[in-house]
């Protein structure tokens, strides 16, 4: 009988340190649960703040509160000391609540009082995390009294300081110490004088009629500095002064609105690739050229800047002015699809090289007669309505010549060119591609700057279409262009003749001049430039090994510019960003590659090529060489007493109309004198050519 005694203790002794265990367990999860859920709401209630690559502020978005929350990871002792004299004087000393507080403020709540305030500082912080600051009921009471006890179990004093320092509401849309410093003092909170603490900790009662803003802050903050024997100067701000400051903080949220671009992201982004100082820059750049071009109706403007090789966004600007109203200003230009003009050449000669073409290849410059789907003739021409007879591919690229990039784009074939567009390059065309067919090479198609320039990208990074880089390693905008991809678009050996002839400022001469604004000493970039119908857009892709650089000018009501071309619109601006690029520490200097292509030696000039090619069959590869020059087969003329039909041959020949002798030579004039068809015949010594054309009394 004596041996059960102890054996019965034992048990009962395990018994209760398991309970006490199992108690322990079931405390330790329940406050871990219930202190996780505020900290998450904790963490959702900071602002997302858009970072440069460098780490300054882009921009600052309200949270879902509609308040600015810039979290401080280490508030100062002094903020710290001050408020907890004020708010929590046992703060280092309870577990969450007050025990004899509580017991106050339920002996009130029982005999009907309406001040029961005895709330700690973490119980605040759940009253501010939960939203319930304003109700003041028993269950309430209770609800926040657990709260606040699990989250003194599982995070230190110091972090519960941190979290309240940053959620407490300050008034005019200012949450946390971080906010209220810059808002009301242009101060960080580590630089705030007692009097300036003083100031804020009495706006915590009643943030909105008691902030430094107002008059009644002076009311609450003097018997507060008495209180805690800080001295305390009577100064009331100003109307203009709040003004002032208001106007500042909204700069310092938006950064000086230089990230305009960024604020209405898709999704947010912390850290972007992006150089604040240089996204300025070139912003005053832009501005600057656009307040000289607005004597040519010309009023808006976009740039893009890639860093190669990661592909990185070094800057995004869509639009001179964001901080103004003015119509057009708040439109990120960069993102809005215009036509590209001669921007798409380079792309029409890149597969035309892959089918076989080189830059020797010899095209004929004339009139070509097409019929378009109303069943109207088209007679393209290029930009100064003349023709030059043969001229290379090189030639023509280099003057941005429209007929041979119309004939190269039917050599290439409109179904495959499609097929690079859409499958290729992965571009998303606003209307079918059939509606554009040969005016593709017209410029007509439509793409945004932004697009545009990250397409060039191929010609910088060896024929390969790398991911753009953002918002750290991902794209930040979503729209219809796939930024992430990763793969090969053309080989290496045509995206090298394409560099070579983009790099050459001599051929081009005929167009742009001998000084033009892509003449940079020391600097061999190469540059494509482009112009809309009537001068509607202007645009300018330009690129060396370091980065490629897009510009657009324009309007954003899509009205027409006086006469601004590519060259003297987007081109002054792209030269002068390329000459503040080229001081930078993005640029190294590096050259373009030409090891895969060679020079051939053709009739005492040189050209490029590759190795193996079979140049005289590859020169003549589109010659067209019709006997007929002009009329065209199918050609309608409107029948009328002096009406002149003008046949030209490429040598001289004899002229019959209907089998009737009319002249000799290279050169004739028909005068018709019926309607109808009209048979015409030249004959040369080694052969002979045949075309019908009409006569109506009505233009059809």
């Amino acid at each position: 009988m004596q041996t059960r005694f102890p054996k019965r203790k034992r048990q009962k002794a395990t018994i209760i340190i398991c309970a006490i265990l199992a108690a322990g367990l079931v405390f330790f999860y329940a406050t871990k649960i219930l202190s996780n859920k505020i900290i998450t709401q904790y963490q959702r209630n900071e602002s997302i703040i858009t970072r440069d690559r460098n780490n300054e502020i882009l921009s600052i978005p309200p949270n879902q509160n509609g308040y600015y929350a810039i979290y401080e990871q280490d508030i100062s002792e002094r903020f710290a000391e001050l408020l907890i004299q004020k708010e929590d004087k046992f703060f280092y000393w309870h577990p969450g609540i007050n025990p004899i507080s509580a017991l106050r403020a339920a002996f009130k709540m029982s005999v009907g009082s309406k001040n029961t305030a005895s709330s700690t500082l973490t119980q605040q912080l759940v009253k501010i995390l939960r939203h319930s600051e304003l109700d003041r009921g028993f269950k309430n009471k209770i609800i926040e009294a657990l709260y606040a006890i699990s989250i003194e179990a599982h995070a230190t004093k110091k972090e519960i300081l941190n979290m309240y320092a940053n959620s407490v509401y300050f008034g005019n849309q200012a949450q946390g110490i971080t906010a209220a410093s810059e808002l009301y003092f242009n101060s960080a909170p580590q630089a705030l004088t007692d009097e300036n603490i003083i100031r804020l900790l009495a706006t915590i009662p009643s943030p909105s009629l008691t902030n430094p803003f107002m008059r009644e802050n002076g009311e609450k903050s003097e018997p507060l500095a008495q209180k805690l024997n800080i001295p305390l100067e009577q100064t009331e701000v100003s109307i203009a002064a709040t003004r002032e400051k208001k106007e500042q903080f909204k700069q310092y949220t938006n950064a000086n609105n230089n990230a305009f671009e960024f604020i209405s992201l898709p999704r947010p982004c912390a850290q972007t690739t992006i150089d604040s100082g240089l996204n300025m820059q070139i912003r005053d750049i832009l501005k600057r050229n656009l307040n000289e071009l607005a004597n040519k109706n010309a009023f808006h403007g976009a740039v893009v800047v890639i860093k190669h090789p990661e592909n990185e966004i070094l800057a995004l600007i869509g639009s001179a002015r964001p901080e103004s109203e003015t119509e057009g200003d708040q439109i990120n230009m960069a993102l809005q699809p215009r036509p590209i003009g001669s921007t798409v050449k380079p792309f029409i000669y890149l597969k035309g090289f892959e089918q076989g073409l080189r830059p020797y290849t010899l095209v004929d410059d004339k009139e070509y007669k097409y019929t378009i789907g109303s069943g109207y003739a088209f007679y393209p021409k290029n930009y100064d309505y003349k023709y030059r007879g043969p001229v290379t591919l090189h030639y023509a690229l280099s003057n941005s010549l429209n007929v041979p990039t119309i004939k190269t784009l039917e050599y290439v074939g409109l179904e495959n060119f499609y097929q690079f567009l859409t499958h290729n390059l992965g571009f998303e065309p606003i209307q079918p591609l059939e509606n554009y067919q040969l005016g593709i090479a017209l410029g007509e198609l439509e793409s945004d700057l932004l697009t545009l320039t990250y397409y060039f990208t191929i010609f910088d990074n060896d024929g390969w279409l790398k991911p753009l880089a953002m918002c750290g390693n991902n794209s930040m905008y979503q729209g219809q262009t796939d930024f992430m991809q990763n793969k090969q678009i053309a080989d290496t050996a045509y995206i090298q003749l394409i560099n070579k002839i983009l790099t050459d400022r001599q051929t081009g001469v005929e167009q742009f001049g001998v000084k033009n604004n892509f003449m940079i000493p020391g600097l061999a970039a190469a540059v494509k430039t482009g112009t809309s119908r009537e001068y509607h857009d202007s645009w300018i892709i330009g690129y060396v090994p370091d980065f490629t650089v897009g510009v657009w000018v324009g309007n954003a009501q899509n009205s027409a510019m006086d006469s601004v071309s590519g060259e003297p619109g987007a081109g002054k601006i792209w030269h002068d960003i390329m000459q503040l690029l080229r001081y930078s520490e993005y640029y190294t200097d590096a050259r373009f590659a030409f090891d895969d292509i060679k020079e051939i030696l053709y009739q005492d000039s040189i050209e490029y090529g590759l190795s193996g090619d079979n140049v005289n069959a590859t020169r003549a590869l589109m010659q067209d060489n019709p006997l007929i020059i002009s009329p065209h087969q199918g050609d309608t003329f409107l029948f009328e007493k002096d009406t002149r039909v003008i046949l030209k041959a490429r040598e001289p020949v004899s002229w019959y109309v209907d089998d009737e002798y009319i002249a000799d030579g290279a050169q004739a004039i028909f005068q018709p004198t019926k309607i109808g068809a009209r048979h015409i015949q030249a004959r040369a010594q080694s052969e002979t050519s045949d075309i019908t054309i009409y006569l109506n009394q009505e233009q059809e």
